[in-house]
Parts: C-alpha cells; sequence; structure tokens
C-alpha cells in the first residue's frame, strides 16, 4: 500500500491535491501545460501505480495547466528515430513503461474523472480513459506523436480509439492525424460534457461529490466492473502493438 505523503511531492510534472477523499493530479511542465517527452511518460507510469495502491484516495480528478491539457503537437519532422532508428535495447524501457502506464490507470480501484482543459495533441488517450470525462469548449484531441509523425500507433491508441469512437472513425483517426474539437468529441462520444474553460474544473469537483455520496464499495467496484472489458483489451493487445511499434522503429528511412 503507498501513503500520500510518500509520494504527493514526488514528482516534478505532477501537482498533487487531496480533499475528503478526493485527489486531483494537475499536469505541467515547469507550471505551464504539460510538454510531453519521456520524462512524463516515466512519472505518470510510476504515479498511477502510487495512486491506485492508496487505498485513502476514493475519487481521482486528472487535469492539466494553462489552456493546454498536453502537447505540443509533433512537427512534420517527426521524431528523432526517423534519422537515427532505434535498437531493441533503447526501445526495451519506453516499451515497458508503454506496458505498465495506461494499466496502472486502469488498475486504479475508484472512479476517475478527467477535467479536460484544453487541447490534448499528445497523449489523449490518457483523459479519455476516464469514467467521466469534462472538456473545455477549447479542447481538441488528436494523435499527433504517432503515425504521421513516423511512429507506429501501438501503445495503446490502437485499442483506445477504436474503442471508444468506432473501427473505422478510430482507424482514420490513427492513419491520418485527424484533429477533433470539442463538440465533435462531445458527437462522437468521447467525453461527456463540454463547458466553458473556467467551468471545467469546478464541474469535475462537483461530480466527485456527487459519487461520494455512494458507499466506498459501491464506487471501487463500478469502477472495476465498468472498466473490464477495456482491460481485457489492452491485455490482448497492448503488448503486441509495443512490440510492433519498436520493430517498426527500428526501420532505417530510405526516401
Amino acid at each position: 500500500m503507498s501513503k500520500f505523503a510518500s509520494y504527493a511531492d514526488q514528482y516534478s510534472m505532477i501537482k498533487m491535491r487531496r480533499e475528503d477523499g478526493i485527489l486531483e493530479m494537475r499536469f505541467h511542465t515547469d507550471e505551464g501545460p504539460l510538454h510531453w517527452s519521456l520524462e512524463p511518460h516515466a512519472q505518470l507510469e510510476q504515479a498511477f501505480l502510487d495512486v491506485g495502491r492508496d487505498p485513502d484516495n476514493e475519487i481521482i480528478i486528472l487535469t492539466g495547466t494553462g489552456d493546454t491539457f498536453s502537447g505540443p503537437r509533433v512537427g512534420a519532422e517527426g521524431h528523432n528515430h526517423k534519422r537515427k532508428p532505434v535498437t531493441p535495447t533503447e526501445w526495451y524501457p519506453i516499451g515497458w513503461e508503454g506496458k505498465h502506464l495506461q494499466m496502472n490507470l486502469l488498475n486504479i480501484e475508484v472512479p476517475v474523472i478527467s477535467a479536460i482543459n484544453g487541447p490534448a495533441y499528445r497523449h489523449a488517450e490518457i483523459p479519455l480513459l476516464s469514467d467521466i470525462t469534462i472538456a473545455s469548449d477549447t479542447a481538441a484531441f488528436q494523435d499527433s506523436a504517432h503515425f504521421t509523425a513516423g511512429l507506429l500507433p501501438g501503445d495503446g491508441v490502437h485499442v483506445v480509439f477504436p474503442h471508444l469512437m468506432g473501427a473505422n472513425r478510430g482507424r482514420y483517426f490513427l492513419l491520418t492525424g485527424q484533429t477533433l474539437n470539442a463538440e465533435q468529441a462531445l458527437a462522437w462520444g468521447l467525453v461527456n460534457e463540454v463547458v466553458a474553460p473556467q467551468q471545467v474544473l469546478p464541474r469535475a469537483w462537483e461530480h466527485a461529490r456527487l459519487l461520494m455520496q455512494q458507499t466506498p464499495l459501491l464506487r471501487r467496484h463500478a469502477r472495476v466492473l465498468l472498466t473490464h472489458g477495456l482491460k481485457k483489451k489492452m491485455h490482448d493487445l497492448l503488448a503486441y502493438g509495443l512490440a510492433l511499434e519498436g520493430f517498426a522503429a527500428s526501420q532505417q528511412k530510405t526516401a
């Protein structure tokens, strides 16, 4: 088991505060919007494990900082491996973290609410794995880090997006770098509510307070039951996708 005092201040890119059992995790880079890199990739993997192992956490709220949830977009030049392919040894720690990051989030056995404060251009699947998703009307969703940037979408996005939006929409989204605005995301079932930016986090806390009116076992078992199907898909396809992603990243670009 974990205790809040042992991990609350451990992560340089995650601010945590807990009130009446409700834990808010705010992602940031130097107190600005989260700038995705290998550092938050590693921190979130461990943080979700710590949070899920703390029995005093009753509800989790995920949010970002400033006007962006996560970014920036990967540019037209793509990832470094397009110029310098990775070796299996170089890929191993990335793949290992990738296997555990999303599973550690799904293994949290209390309800998770996302307060999506703005565009999520990198790892948009993380807030969309929540049980309740509240989005700012300025939010947008894109998988800018994979196929169009020269990286196979095998780190769980190949499971999450087709699962949430349907197989054909999901494949199109991943292969084209499509950007969805908040209203499109609402219409396609990716988010539950769209509100003004200043209302996003208060609305998430409002939902958390309502959930807290139920008994702890009811909340916990509801989370376990309602995520079971998605976790089964992840168990079947996540490691396979990451293996193929690493394999594709080892090929030298020839044109």
